[in-house]
């Protein structure tokens, strides 16, 4: 991406998922308890599990710590740059986002309860992607910068701006907390063939599944 003067719009930036470039610094690297963490399965479209509105973390705890830590390794391995916990069937409001590229050192943020609380008239594209919608890809319209407020891993209230990709990052995560995909952007007709296209593959993998398990007892 063109990192001279600030224009209302970038075109054609590297695709969402795809290793960014750095967009937020850590105030101090942060020193993560390392305890075993888990790989924990992505929901995807078409489950209505997604469209689930996640509810407010009423206390920062060692339960909480262990989702996140489940949370990060899990995006780490998918790839991708950010994952809402309502993704792998939390409804809580939590996020972890890292857009660090894979040759510098990692820089994961946890927003816990997070909310924005201004944007920018400035607009900016980005060609989006989703762990939950996975391969695919399509240019979205957001604010180009975005103030927003959350609980840190210590359950420290927090506030930061932040402008290119880590704000595309923040509202698409932000979105999955009110029961949205970045699919919602675009128009009715593009969002209607992607929730067909998923549907379809989800009811043949579920009839592939129902005949393997036919052959099992046969």
């Amino acid at each position: 991406m063109w990192r001279g003067p600030r224009t209302l719009i970038w075109l054609l930036p590297p695709p969402f998922d795809a290793p960014p470039l750095r967009a937020y610094l850590m105030e101090k690297p942060l020193r993560i308890r390392r305890n075993p963490m888990a790989l924990l399965p992505i929901l995807t479209l078409p489950d209505p599990r997604l469209r689930e509105i996640s509810k407010a973390v009423e206390k920062v705890d060692g339960e909480i710590h262990r989702l996140l830590d489940d949370m990060l390794e899990t995006m780490y391995d998918a790839p991708g740059v950010g994952l809402a916990a309502i993704q792998v069937g939390h409804a809580k409001r939590i996020v972890v986002i890292d857009i660090a590229k894979d040759d510098q050192p990692k820089a994961p943020l946890f927003l816990i309860n997070p909310e924005i609380t201004w944007v920018s008239e400035e607009l900016g594209v980005y060609r989006e992607g989703c762990l939950s919608v996975p391969e695919y890809f399509e240019e979205v319209q957001r604010p180009a910068r975005v103030r927003f407020r959350h609980l840190d891993r210590d359950g420290v209230l927090r506030e930061a701006e932040a402008d290119g990709l880590l704000a595309t990052v923040v509202q698409h995560e932000l979105d999955h907390l009110e029961g949205g995909l970045f699919i919602d952007h675009l128009s009715r007709l593009k969002r209607e063939r992607v929730v067909k296209k998923f549907t379809k593959a989800a009811r043949l993998e579920a009839r592939s599944s129902e005949r393997e398990t036919e052959d099992v007892d046969a």
